[in-house]
């Protein structure tokens, strides 16, 4: 039970409700438990045997009695096949021990080799015997309550979980501790944070936590100082010093049970000292997903070799927590605040004179092992990182792919000198640079190859630094603000100008077009509401749904699927249905072989019938012996009706016989004659021209109109 430390009470909790009811335990712990022997016990059902009372020593074990040994082992001393008769425990409890005799001394554990067997078998159930009922997670289990003494107080006696979490505590006393502590401003592990989760809102999805962030930080300052990674034990009876071959981080899990009472889990990230920070936040949340669904397994349990707590989640500030044996060190992380004396400025005025957060480390570690100055150079190590050296934040970046230079801590800059640029001056200058090198760092790469980023966007090449994010300046109306702080502005910039849409106009010369643009390009990022998601998702299924018929009917035929690009079903319907709500005369559309097929059903409104039909093979009766095109080719022309309001615009897809894309300079004139034909003047450009480009541009060929 040693390798299972501070979890040994659960799983003699899971154990006991394994021999009430094998189905109520996950699957993964049965081959566990089916040779598995609760500590310090004897049989295998030590309640047969009437309770005694025993003296209890200092640390709260009983003694061993002589007399209840036999009476314990003593049902598997009868055959399987007899069932003996019910037994009348006696009316009067067994004697106790003369109080004058000492109890016998106990073995030293460790210094004793435990039988091969745990004891022998159980008596075999009868099979009409009702199934015992799964154990009860009420807390009648762990404790058994006693009458009130004199005084009124009452006393509980702790029984099960419960006893072996005092156990477990007991033993931890005879681990001699010391703690080390340092305080981190924890300004910059937040704004990297924020930048982090809002690349990935946009783009994967997930959620880095301060704990993430910490964690890592720990595994990287273990490469520092690897004795933080040890172990105290004894071979052959002598102390020893122990170095596991790997880091297995142990993180403190406070789970919250049905009966409103919580507990305390310890599962280990195995092998973290080989794992880049995407790799360790996968591991770290696939550990917390199974402890909230009780997966864990025995092997989740085992093998820690330092953890990590964060009791700050809770408001706790410092904490100094309990250091199992078999573990060399374990990190404490306290709350993040202002100081105390600060606490009651407003936001405005701590940003204005620059103060930080803190957050508070502890390390506890086994003094046997570990001296103090070693503990605090790792803690020094570890607020070193957290400030982002040794490229701490950017290798956090390149794995999460985030394009972005990471926010660096540098000294907040507040005198003014005579002919200094102004901040103000500086944050108009950060815009104008996003404005015109915003696109060079879009993600509309599909292979993802590399990670653009350009220096240019960066805040410190404008004289800018963390302490300025939270600060406010005038914006002369950007994204229809009078005043913006600097890390809305950011946000805006990244929004408009490096996601998925490259978007490049500075070298338009006339202002009134280039402000058209920026008016409708720079604003804020707004969340669909449901019934939009909901209609985007019914387009993706019927896009999808289409693919996924054709590929099972038709296999192998040609078909130029859109597989992998099905949001281009989507994207369209939203353009027609914005031409419609503004009343255009038509939209015509120019777009390659792939994804043809979809858009002719499932925007233009090509009958399905008409499209199998060609699969089949069959002629086009509208045209003399048929076309005789492929069906990838083909043009049409159709109505598209705006789901929600009375309006409507005419489409138009072209017909395009070849795959370099020469269609779009064909649509280009195709749009142009149109509207000279319907000939409302400068006014009245009613027509508009949608074009596609497919494989063939990706690769750099064809017309790029």
């Amino acid at each position: 039970m040693a390798g299972f430390g501070p979890n040994e009470w659960l799983v003699e909790e899971m154990y006991q409700q394994y021999i009430s009811s094998p189905d109520s335990v996950d699957e993964a712990w049965h081959e566990f438990f089916a040779d598995y022997s609760p500590a310090g016990s004897g049989s295998s059902s030590p309640n047969d045997a009437p309770e005694q009372s025993q003296p209890v020593k200092s640390n709260g074990a009983a003694p061993p009695s002589p007399a209840t040994a036999p009476a314990a082992s003593a049902p598997s001393a009868a055959p399987a096949q007899a069932s003996p008769p019910p037994v009348t425990p006696p009316s009067a409890p067994a004697a106790s021990p003369p109080a004058s005799s000492a109890p016998p001394r106990q073995p030293d554990r460790a210094a004793v080799t435990p039988p091969a067997s745990a004891g022998p078998p159980a008596p075999a159930r009868n099979p009409e015997q009702p199934k015992p009922a799964p154990l009860s997670r009420d807390r009648s289990q762990t404790s058994s309550p006693t009458p009130q003494s004199a005084d009124g107080a009452t006393s509980m006696k702790l029984r099960g979980a419960a006893a072996r979490v005092v156990a477990n505590m007991e033993s931890s006393l005879e681990v001699p501790t010391a703690t080390s502590v340092r305080a981190v401003p924890a300004k910059l592990i937040a704004d990297n944070r924020i930048v982090i989760n809002n690349h990935l809102r946009r783009s994967r999805g997930g959620k880095v936590s301060f704990t993430h962030l910490i964690g890592y930080a720990l595994v990287k300052a273990l490469e520092s100082f690897p004795e933080m990674n040890t172990a105290f034990g004894q071979v052959e009876g002598k102390p020893a010093l122990i170095t596991p071959q790997h880091v297995n981080l142990g993180l403190a899990i406070d789970l919250h049970k049905d009966d409103g009472s919580r507990q305390l889990v310890v599962a280990s990230v195995k092998g973290c000292e080989g794992m880049d920070f995407a790799a360790f936040w996968s591991a770290y949340e696939e550990i917390i997903k199974r402890a909230r669904s009780g997966k864990l397994t025995a092997d989740d349990f085992a093998g820690t070799t330092i953890s990590l707590t964060n009791p700050g989640t809770l408001g706790t500030n410092h904490s100094v927590p309990r250091l199992m044996a078999g573990q060399g060190a374990i990190l404490g992380v306290g709350a993040m605040e202002y100081p105390a004396e600060f606490q009651g400025m407003s936001e405005e005025m701590l940003a204005e004179i620059a103060l930080s957060k803190t957050i508070t480390l502890t390390s506890t570690y086994d003094h046997r092992i570990i001296q103090g100055a070693q503990s605090g150079d790792f803690l020094r190590r570890m607020h070193q990182l957290l400030l982002g050296e040794d490229g701490f934040y950017d290798e956090v970046f390149s794995s999460l792919r985030i394009p972005y230079e990471p926010v660096r801590w540098v000294t907040d800059v507040t005198i003014r000198h005579e002919g200094q640029i102004d901040k103000n001056a500086r944050v108009i200058e950060l815009i104008d640079a996003y404005r015109t090198n915003g696109h060079l760092m879009a993600d509309t790469d599909p292979l993802e190859f590399k990670v653009r980023t350009h220096p240019d966007l960066d805040i410190i090449q404008h004289g800018l630094t963390l302490w300025d994010l939270d600060r406010v300046f005038p914006v002369g109306g950007f994204a229809g603000e009078a005043t913006m702080s600097l890390r809305d502005i950011l946000g805006v910039l990244r929004n408009s100008y490096c996601r998925t849409v490259g978007v490049e106009y500075k070298h338009i010369t006339d202002p009134e077009e280039r402000g058209w643009l920026q008016k409708r390009i720079e604003v804020k990022h707004d969340v669909a509401d449901v019934r939009e998601q909901k209609h985007i998702l019914g387009r993706l299924n019927a896009a999808e749904a289409f693919e996924t018929f054709l590929q099972t009917k038709y296999v192998g035929q040609k078909r130029f699927s859109l597989e992998g690009a099905e949001s281009v079903i989507p994207l369209l319907d939203a353009v027609l249905q914005k031409a419609a709500e503004y009343a255009l005369d038509e939209v015509a559309i120019g777009m390659p072989h792939r994804g043809r097929l979809n858009v002719l059903a499932n925007v233009m409104g090509k009958s399905y019938g008409k499209i199998f039909a060609e699969f089949e093979g069959n002629m086009d009766t509208g045209t003399v012996q048929g076309s005789g095109d492929v069906k990838y080719h083909l043009g049409a022309s159709g109505v598209f009706n705006h789901p929600e309001r009375n309006s409507a615009v005419r489409v138009s897809l072209s017909s395009n016989p070849s795959h370099l894309e020469a269609v779009n300079p064909v649509l280009e004139g195709i749009v142009r004659a149109k509207q000279d034909l319907i000939n409302k003047g400068e006014g009245g450009f009613t027509v508009m021209p949608v074009l596609m480009h497919g494989d063939s541009a990706f690769a750099g060929q064809g017309v790029v109109a």
